[in-house]
């Protein structure tokens, strides 16, 4: 219970720096692998806390590795700092990147006697480009033995269904004409596109379920009166795990060269950033997130009933199949606003967005000591090295 208290008192001792960080970043807003100004002040806090950091690692400038402590087990605090274009934080990343500082700062605290190695790694573009990902390709995950953060949401789960996702653009191109004129000479790569959204849609019924396919449509044509030439669409495939999605994407593509059979255009496909796969909680360091949320006055209702876990797709999925990992939902009050909502952006600012940092850090903290003082999951850990 000392070790606790000393974690604790060490969290609330930020309490001012971990909130005006979290605010920082809700104000400034930034895109995956754009993340300078939030990145920035994530590492320069861990720097001011007394961590050694390492900015621009594994080739990406907006990630850094901050390190304390010299022991032989290696805990690692995840910290995602992007926003979403238009609705900025409207997954509460703020909260996460003050949330997994404080962590690292309690447990920090009381590393020496429990002899830990604690690093907090700042992980850009978890909202589709997969930094976590390119990390773990680099190396950072390498000699870690757990890995773990918190997630902003409207209810209070231990975890949610991850399911394995591909991002990628499909390119349409044509041939331009005059729509009145001489539509006949062109190649309309629009009713392309439309082709192949008619055909997933009518995919849908035959999806398995855990399948989903969404898309928006990024470029559609220059003007009304010009037969559209190039065309642009976004989508995200998910499955329950990477081989379904594998599977869903053969037939998602089918679709696609539908459309270029049809109207004769051609079609090309560009995967942006890495696939998320599903994702494997370790049950062991779950068990001691509960005792440590429980704790706090958090309650896991909806768990313990059964209900239906949320559907989500984290690059932390992929950290998951290669470290022992968890990735648990905090809950913040919202309304009835559900993540990626401008409702849900508002959220994550006052003060019930402040204590869930508060709370997110002590209880992450907290997490890591039970792992530390349990001898039989510590061995477990360790056997990995």
């Amino acid at each position: 219970m000392i070790v606790r208290d000393e974690a604790t008192s060490a969290v609330r001792d930020a309490r001012d720096a971990l909130l005006e960080l979290s605010h920082f970043v809700h104000a400034h807003p930034e895109l995956g692998y754009e993340e300078f100004l939030s990145a920035e002040a994530v590492a320069a806090a861990a720097e001011r806390a007394g961590f050694v950091v390492e900015r621009g690692i594994g080739g990406l400038a907006t990630a850094f590795r901050a390190t304390k402590g010299h022991g032989d087990l290696h805990l690692v605090f995840c910290a995602e700092y992007d926003a979403l274009p238009g609705v900025g934080h409207a997954c509460g990343h703020n909260i996460i990147a003050a949330s997994s500082l404080g962590a690292a700062i309690g447990l920090a605290a009381v590393a020496e006697e429990l002899s830990l190695t604690v690093t907090l790694l700042g992980t850009p573009s978890e909202e589709g480009g997969g930094g976590k990902i390119d990390l773990m390709k680099a190396g950072y995950f390498d000699d870690v033995h757990a890995a773990l953060m918190i997630h902003p949401w409207p209810n209070e789960r231990l975890e949610a269904t991850c399911l394995a996702v591909d991002h990628f653009d499909v390119t349409f191109t044509g041939k331009a004409a005059h729509a009145s004129a001489a539509p006949f000479e062109g190649v309309n790569a629009l009713d392309a596109l439309t082709i192949a959204q008619v055909a997933i849609g009518l995919l849908r019924q035959q999806l398995h379920p855990g399948d989903q396919i969404h898309g928006i449509v990024v470029e559609g044509g220059s003007a009304a009166n010009i037969i559209p030439a190039h065309v642009v669409a976004r989508y995200m495939c998910r499955s329950v795990t990477s081989e379904r999605l594998t599977l869903l994407r053969q037939r998602v593509s089918a679709c696609f060269e539908a459309g270029a059979v049809a109207t004769g255009a051609r079609f090309s496909v560009e995967e942006l950033g890495s696939a998320f796969t599903h994702m494997e909680c370790d049950r062991d360091i779950l068990g001691h997130y509960r005792d440590a949320a429980e704790s706090l006055g958090r309650r896991f209702d909806l768990d313990d009933a059964g209900a239906p876990k949320p559907t989500i797709s984290t690059d932390m999925a992929n950290v998951s199949l290669v470290v022992p990992s968890i990735h648990p939902l905090l809950a913040i009050p919202t309304n009835g606003a559900v993540n990626h909502q401008p409702e849900f952006t508002a959220a994550c600012l006052g003060e019930a967005a402040d204590q869930a940092v508060i709370d997110g850090a002590i209880a992450l903290a907290h997490t890591a000591i039970g792992v530390a003082q349990d001898q039989n999951l510590r061995a477990r850990l360790m056997a990995r090295s």
